[in-house]
């Protein structure tokens, strides 16, 4: 079965929603854990069920090179592989095209791109093709198209050529596409130009993808930029399928991106900032290696219900960091997801009661303070 999206109300652009898939069906908008190399870090599926996750993603270029595509359709797909039951999203590796292809001009060609393993060196070649393959034998229940993320900034002219290249992979990439229960999502790039944007959109909706993405963004621009981004686009989406905003998972940024009618984001924030002693609240991150921790017996939020707040103090979990142990890092990434899928659940139920607005201002007075 290919994903259905069912729109339940708007509260102005903000949309509640459904997306049912094969491996069930969840609301949105949602926030989606990247989990790159068929985990997310540090955490089992169970964990991850226990924070409400419902879609989470993985990463074709990371896939294609360890274990390999034709490993992970011998174990039965992806969902198998990994003992994940809910939905999966593989990207297309067009990020990597983003951060691996060093002269852009030159290893990014009409065919595809060359580059070199992050692992290795060996000189590595990925098409749009072989993108939409290795996603088929992944058997995810979304694939994106294979795309060029556009750095920023960039010329309009290099911004354009790029974006043309991306609708005639998009095209190859459908035309190959042959796995009746995947769903294949379009992605609308234009870099920091309203026309390309707009171009890009209306295009990409003409090749009638299951679903739209909004890329380019979280690329080094500044946050207006990137509203402006989601702007120019988002108008031209059609309101009966799932609109995901990538790479997108700053809590402020949910905010923006729902109140534009996004209905998915992914971020690896969560899991990053957690490695890092860092963590979400509703008054904003803190970093539990601050000295004033040191004794602080209570939980890192009293109203949160993660397992790590009903089981752990700041003090301890600022003693895992300061001692080097592991379990801190995946204590706060449990923390930290849930925190943003929290975020997303209260958001939904501001939808639901025609009070989006007010709850985003209630949120946002008290994180930025």
């Amino acid at each position: 079965m290919k994903i259905k999206y069912e729109l339940i109300k708007n509260d102005g652009d903000a949309r509640l929603g459904k997306l049912i898939t094969n491996h069930g069906t969840y609301d949105t908008p949602m926030f989606m854990p990247v989990g790159t190399l068929a985990n997310v870090k540090m955490l089992t599926p169970e964990e991850l069920k226990a924070v409400n996750s419902a879609v989470i993603l993985s990463n074709t270029y990371h896939l294609w090179l360890r274990p390999g595509e034709d490993i992970v359709s011998k174990a039965g797909g992806l969902h198998k592989f990994m003992n994940y039951d809910g939905p999966i999203l593989t990207d297309s590796g067009g990020f990597q095209v983003f951060s691996l292809a060093k002269n852009k001009e030159k290893d990014i060609t009409e065919e595809g791109v060359h580059f070199k393993s992050h692992i290795d060196g060996k000189p590595l070649f990925l098409t749009p093709e072989l993108s939409i393959q290795i996603q088929n034998k992944l058997d995810s229940d979304i694939a994106m198209s294979f795309d060029e993320c556009i750095p920023f900034p960039a010329t309009y002219e290099y911004s354009k050529k790029s974006t043309e290249r991306t609708l005639r992979w998009a095209k190859r990439g459908k035309d190959i596409f042959n796995n009746e229960n995947q769903s294949l999502f379009g992605i609308v790039q234009g870099g920091a130009y309203e026309d390309l944007r707009k171009y890009s959109a209306l295009e990409t909706v003409k090749m009638n993808f299951d679903g739209y993405s909004i890329g380019g963004t979280s690329v080094g621009e500044d946050k207006d930029t990137m509203y402006k981004m989601i702007d120019w686009a988002i108008k031209y989406l059609p309101r009966d399928k799932p609109r995901y905003l990538m790479g997108v998972g700053d809590p402020v940024d949910l905010f923006e991106g729902v109140e534009r009618g996004i209905d998915m984001f992914d971020c690896v924030l969560p899991t990053r900032i957690a490695r890092h002693s860092n963590a979400f609240t509703k008054s904003g991150k803190i970093n539990l290696r601050n000295l004033k921790y040191r004794e602080d017996f209570t939980p890192i939020e009293d109203t949160c219900d993660c397992y790590t707040c009903k089981h752990y103090t700041k003090a301890y979990l600022r003693h895992l960091f300061v001692a080097g142990e592991g379990l801190g890092g995946r204590l706060l990434s449990i923390h930290n997801i849930r925190f943003l899928i929290r975020v997303m659940e209260n958001i939904r139920e501001s939808i639901k009661d025609n009070r989006f607005l007010e709850y985003k201002e209630e949120f946002l007075k008290e994180y930025l303070k």
